[in-house]
């Protein structure tokens, strides 16, 4: 069977390109073929099953309206014990591997989802598709991709989503990982030997979780300082590179970045905030990332084209359904309701929908919610001529903030308030809380140690730059925010300064518990108390508003 890797090899590029990027030029119609031809070929898979048959409930479905009639939705609980257990007797297909991500305290242990062999050669091509779209100047140009590029490994092993995905991508194109043994060295020691290598070699390329990449990127700007151009003496290219570096950041009148040292071809971000690092990688690297919608329960969903706008969803591994946010408000007031789901033919732009999978070509997974809340920006791609709708990543279903139905904030909004408030800060992370019986967004935040400020100081900042979003987002923010203390006496803010290094010390204690590296830095959206805890912020003698699908809270 011809795998990228062959056609890359061979200088048959435009059949490279037709083969990992060619769903780009299908019609909706063409999209939907696809889709509903796979899920029938699903279904005779499930039918012939045990898990298949119990996630079914013993239904029959012949049609993909029957199918989604009969079937229920489904949670990661609902593949217990068969998936936690590796059980490949019950599978629909022989997995070929198993990807993991950690788990839920008190209910399972670590998120294992297995992959068929069919499943991991599509995922290979669409995963060939990300260092053409990211380095491409337009359809169908290859000009940039070769066997060989070096890419900084700023990943987790293969095991893991973020690792598997990277490893997928050098399977296609023959990728090379900077440092060259960096699979078993902890985060520091990749970077550190990682930039020892890239001074000699150069690199071409970096990809990985964007909030990573930014982490990445201040590490290497840290170790720039330190840097001896004596000890380079003895290496040329080394030393030349550091050197032209130093000029550019000296002219700039800044450290050395990332991008002084190195000039890439392709960055490629995800997770579940690359839309809000996506600015601070650019700065950091040079090149803005594309955007990838990534998750281990079913690869890769959608990505973003040249053009660094929507991203086009994938049609060949997942089959999609959504679940309209109307239909999603009902469900959280009463999860005995049954959400109606559409399919993407039928969506609208600007709307948001929860989206629904069915892992296709063997894969376990079936009409499961991932968790995450989708917007579809547009029902095509017109700049570009793509016919199939356009999406954005809009938030974790538990990722939304609701102030007594006044107001809702996003991770998004908050942190657009943190950053133009001038702040200078480590990080922060937020959720809802009732204070004296009041609902109050309560951020904590971490400042830097050379920015000296009060708590009440940083409260009004915040306000201000919150009201001042307000008009900007609309419902998102706080409805009337300017009248919610005065006229129904609400507490909508309250600030809570952590000590120093509390965010560090959290993610090294998360090191040491072996966390992956999607899972070392604490959410931003609705934390638990035992991540405050760790965070070393005073108990709070309050009813935190605690989230109603807490299980949603593991990332992929």
């Amino acid at each position: 069977m011809t795998r990228p890797i062959d056609l890359l090899r061979q200088g048959r590029k435009e059949e490279l390109w037709q083969m990992c990027c060619g769903f780009i030029d299908l019609s909706l119609e063409q999209f939907m073929t696809i889709q509903k031809r796979l899920l029938l070929e699903q279904i005779e898979l499930l039918k012939s099953c045990e898990l298949g048959r119990k996630l079914m409930h013993g239904t029959m479905p012949g049609t993909v309206e029957e199918f989604r009639e009969q079937v229920p939705l489904t949670t990661y609980t609902d593949y217990l014990p068969e998936l936690l257990g590796q059980r490949e007797d019950v599978l629909p297909a022989k997995p070929a591997v198993w990807v993991h991500t950690s788990g839920y305290p008190g209910k399972y242990p670590l998120k294992s989802v297995p992959m068929s062999e069919v499943f991991s050669r599509e995922y290979e091509k669409i995963a060939g598709a990300l260092p053409l779209l990211a380095s491409c100047r337009g359809r169908g140009d290859t000009s940039q991709i070769k066997e060989h590029t070096k890419t900084f490994y700023t990943v987790g092993p293969p095991k893991y989503t973020s690792g598997f995905l990277a490893y997928l991508v050098q399977q296609a194109t023959g990728y090379v990982f900077l440092p060259s043994n960096g699979e078993e060295m902890s985060f520091q020691q990749k970077i550190k030997a990682g930039v020892e290598e890239a001074l000699h070699g150069g690199i071409d390329s970096v990809s990985g979780i964007s909030s990573v990449l930014v982490y990445a990127g201040e590490q290497i700007k840290q170790q720039s300082e330190m840097i001896n151009i004596r000890l380079l003496l003895s290496r040329p290219p080394a030393l030349l590179r550091v050197t032209r570096a130093s000029i550019k950041s000296k002219l700039a009148h800044r450290p050395i970045l990332p991008k002084d040292l190195w000039s890439l071809k392709v960055i490629v971000g995800g997770g579940t905030d690359a839309a809000i690092f996506k600015k601070r990688v650019k700065e950091l690297w040079g090149r803005e990332p594309l955007e990838v919608y990534v998750g281990i329960e079913g690869g890769i969903y959608a990505t973003q084209t040249w053009d660094y706008e929507g991203m086009t969803f994938i049609p060949n591994l997942n089959f999609f359904e959504f679940i309209p946010e109307k239909e999603w408000f009902k469900w959280q007031l009463d999860h005995s309701y049954k959400p109606k789901t559409i399919l993407l033919d039928e969506v609208k732009a600007g709307e948001n929908y929860e989206i629904v999978i069915t892992n296709l070509h063997g894969g376990a997974l079936t009409r499961y919610r991932i968790g995450d809340m989708i917007r579809i920006t547009s029902r095509r791609n017109e700049k570009l001529n793509i016919d199939i709708p356009q999406m954005a990543f809009e938030r974790r279903i538990d990722g939304l903030i609701d102030i007594s139905g006044f107001g809702r904030l996003t991770e998004k909004v908050i942190s657009d308030a943190v950053e133009n408030s001038g702040i200078s800060y480590v990080d922060w992370t937020a959720r809802k809380e009732m204070i004296d019986d009041k609902a109050t967004l309560h951020i904590y935040l971490e400042l830097k140690d050379d920015y000296m400020a009060g708590e009440k100081g940083v409260a009004a900042a915040l306000r201000d730059q919150l009201e001042r979003l307000d008009a900007k987002y609309h419902w998102q923010v706080y409805k009337l925010w300017g009248d919610m203390e005065e006229m129904l006496g609400l507490k909508p803010l309250e600030i809570t300064l952590l000590p120093q290094g509390a965010f560090s010390s959290y993610i090294a204690q998360r090191q040491a518990e072996g966390a992956d590296l999607g899972h070392l830095k604490p959410p931003h959206i609705n934390p638990s108390d035992e991540v405050l805890s760790l965070l070393g912020a005073p108990k709070v003698e309050v009813g935190a508003v605690p989230s109603r699908e807490a299980e949603r809270v593991a990332a992929r």
